[in-house]
């Protein structure tokens, strides 16, 4: 049992009893920087083997199926809509289950038990269930680490909210960079298992992380345990203590410490005042005596979470807006490759390089999450996807195999890339700003643990959403009217996501200021 229990503490972190000792190495385990390295390579996980194998599935099919060659088009097709059908559904699920369960990183570890099995399946796998099923795993596996790994971000760091999710694009745009390049050449050097052997060493680093790393909410229990507070059992969540600040920035004449007070009082049962009328008055009061007390008024029943956050525009705003940004990514995904082997008659690796142009500008989202945080999610996705109209209506233009037209494709892709992580990367970090909001409004709507998890998961689901109906809007409409057709479509579907955004997107988010001493103050 000591044996059992030392190594329990060491995975878990929980104190078991007063007499427990820390874990080893508490301090880096909890520190935010590992916690961040952690999610972003959690992430980074999912993409690059998402990317890795799509060059190879269609040898799997062939090679360990037997999938006849007409059939391999309409198979490949059938496996990516698993995946982001299972990603579609099991990020609420997902973020459900995270924001209901003691720790966010048991929900983590069971999406990577999920994508080692889908690893497993999808490279023995010798029968189409077994690679359905794969995609399935994997599809599931992304859901939990994007819905919980954003939550869990927005439960490490404080105030730069928008920074840590330009991290979570960056690591995106580097699997997605180098992925596709490592799994076609490998398959090309050494032959199809070695492709998954790949993903087998980055699974290992990940659990390796995941195991290591600690929440810093965990960490609390050992680091409070000399003066514990008489109210730290009914401590409020973070979005309930990030309502207090709002609140308090909000309510000049109201001191900070009654704000929270009322904050806190929200989620309790209305307190009756201890002493009575005085003797003499109380004769006075009509049918109030000792045997019929006035009774305490029955609170309205709490709205469901999910009901709170959906009735807000602002947040269906932003879920409209990562669906219009990951349908015009993942569309491209699906036609360019395509593209630039019929206009310029390119090879596969040629045309895994120009993907370059559109994921290089990802590198830029830390410094868009930074303006996030300091003027607000709706002026910078706002100009992305402004400036991500003209460029989709000028890719029409490309039609020629010459010079001058493969030089203004890849700059063309390359801007575009850059305003797409204008677009995303702050509809990332408006999904905190909306609970927070939320938060404030109604103190303890949210309850105990918060909704980010819940928030991330409707993310998710919307990215998975875009993420269908890119790739089919754009292959239908190339198959049938061509690319400048395809262009120009979604040069107006981004249109309508900057009108979207400008008319019911959050505007500026303000840090809590003390109010300046003198007569002069604006109401």
């Amino acid at each position: 049992m000591g044996v059992v229990g030392n190594a329990r503490q060491f995975l878990s972190g929980t104190k078991k009893d007063s007499a427990s000792k820390p874990p080893y190495l508490l301090p880096l385990r909890s520190s935010t920087t590992l916690i961040v390295l952690t999610v972003n390579l959690a992430i980074f996980t999912d993409i690059f083997y998402y990317a890795l194998v799509i060059p190879v599935i269609p040898f799997s099919l062939t090679v360990q199926v037997g999938i006849p060659e007409d059939q391999v088009q309409h198979w490949t097709s059938i496996l990516l809509a698993c995946y982001s059908v299972a990603l579609f559904i099991g990020s609420p699920i997902a973020g459900l289950y995270a924001d209901h369960t003691s720790s966010r990183r048991w929900p983590l570890l069971i999406g990577l038990v999920a994508l080692a099995a889908s690893t497993l399946l999808l490279c023995f796998g010798n029968s189409i269930g077994l690679l359905v099923l794969g995609r399935i795993l994997q599809g599931f596996s992304a859901s939990v680490v994007w819905s919980v790994g954003c939550a869990l971000l927005v439960d490490t760091m404080d105030s730069a909210v928008g920074v840590a999710m330009g991290y979570v694009m960056t690591s995106m745009s580097v699997g997605l960079l180098i992925a596709p390049v490592i799994g076609g050449a490998v398959y090309g050097a050494v032959g199809y298992y070695p492709v998954y052997y790949i993903a087998f060493g980055i699974v290992a680093v990940d659990v390796l992380l995941r195991l290591f790393m600690i929440e810093k909410k965990v960490a609390r229990q050992w680091i409070r345990e000399e003066e514990p507070s008489p109210s730290e059992t009914e401590k409020p969540s973070r979005d309930v203590e990030k309502a207090v600040s709002t609140i308090g920035s909000r309510t000049e004449d109201a001191p900070q410490d009654a704000v929270a007070a009322s904050v806190v009082a929200g989620s309790a049962q209305t307190r009756q005042p201890k002493t009575g009328p005085e003797p003499e008055k109380a004769a006075d009061i009509p049918q109030q005596d000792s045997r019929d007390p006035s009774p305490v008024p029955q609170s309205p029943a709490k709205p469901r979470p999910l009901v709170v956050l959906l009735k807000s525009p602002r947040l269906l705003a932003a879920l409209y807006g990562v669906v219009v940004q990951a349908g015009i990514m993942m569309g491209f995904d699906a036609v360019l490759a395509l593209f630039v082997q019929r206009t310029f008659h390119w090879n596969s690796t040629a045309a895994g390089i120009l993907f370059l142009a559109i994921f290089l500008p990802g590198f830029v989202s830390p410094l868009v999450g930074w303006l996030s945080d300091k003027y607000g999610a709706k002026w910078p996705s706002f100009a992305g996807f402004c400036f991500t109209v003209p460029l989709l209506v000028c890719l029409r233009f490309v039609t020629e195999s010459t010079i001058g037209h493969k030089v203004l494709l890849g700059f063309l892709l390359g801007l575009l890339g850059t305003a797409l992580a204008f677009s995303n990367t702050p509809l990332m970090a408006e999904i905190s700003y909306v609970i927070e909001e939320k938060a404030a409004e109604n103190p303890g709507v949210f309850g105990e643990k918060g909704v980010y998890g819940l928030g991330y998961g409707l993310f998710t689901m919307a990215f998975a959403l875009g993420g269908t109906i890119g790739p089919l809007w754009a292959g239908y409409v190339v198959a049938s009217a061509g690319w400048g057709t395809m262009t120009w479509s979604f040069a107006v579907w981004a249109a309508s996501g900057a009108v979207v955004i400008v008319v019911w997107l959050g505007g500026q988010v303000k840090k809590p200021e003390k109010p300046p001493v003198g007569p002069r103050e604006s109401g």
